[in-house]
């Protein structure tokens, strides 16, 4: 059928398969700053919040960025954020958001996982990196604002 043909003049793109080393490289042409920790994960820190990018699966082949919100919460505000959270899904099919019990105390956390099976091109690597990271920065930035938390001015991250 002629509709599901590709133009001649389309753009070719190659996919590659999903590797640690092109998530770096990504994040060293965006100038970001990150590092690899003891277990050879790569993080950094946005506004403060530590995000970490992951590539999981039996054969390297799912992207996840991960975030961790700068602030805990009291175990008691739990139903609250649960309430944050399931409004904020209502309209907003990502990232994944959760809690952890920390020390006595409630981390926050968004979740975004690509599944890059027949590998990834450049620009949607790129494109998938920079959607995982900004939608959990939205996330913490919404939730800062229902839980009445002000950031100071000038309290950035490296990563910006």
């Amino acid at each position: 059928m002629w509709f599901f043909s590709k133009p001649d003049d389309a753009p070719h793109t190659t996919n590659t398969p999903l590797t640690k080393e092109r998530i770096a490289a990504f994040l060293t042409r965006q100038e970001w700053y990150f590092s690899e920790d003891s277990d050879g994960d790569l993080g950094g820190a946005w506004d403060d919040n530590v995000f970490y990018f992951f590539v999981l699966g039996s054969n390297d082949e799912v992207l996840q960025v991960r975030g961790r919100w700068k602030h805990t919460l009291p175990l008691e505000r739990q139903a609250d954020f649960l309430l944050f959270a399931d409004d904020f899904h209502r309209s907003r099919p990502w990232p994944k958001a959760y809690t952890a019990e920390e020390g006595g105390e409630l981390a926050i956390y968004t979740e975004v996982s690509f599944d890059l099976e027949y590998g990834v091109a450049d620009d949607q690597l790129g494109q998938f990196i920079a959607s995982g990271l900004f939608t959990g920065l939205r996330f913490f930035e919404a939730l800062g604002e229902h839980l009445g938390i002000v950031d100071e001015p000038g309290d950035q991250g490296e990563g910006e």
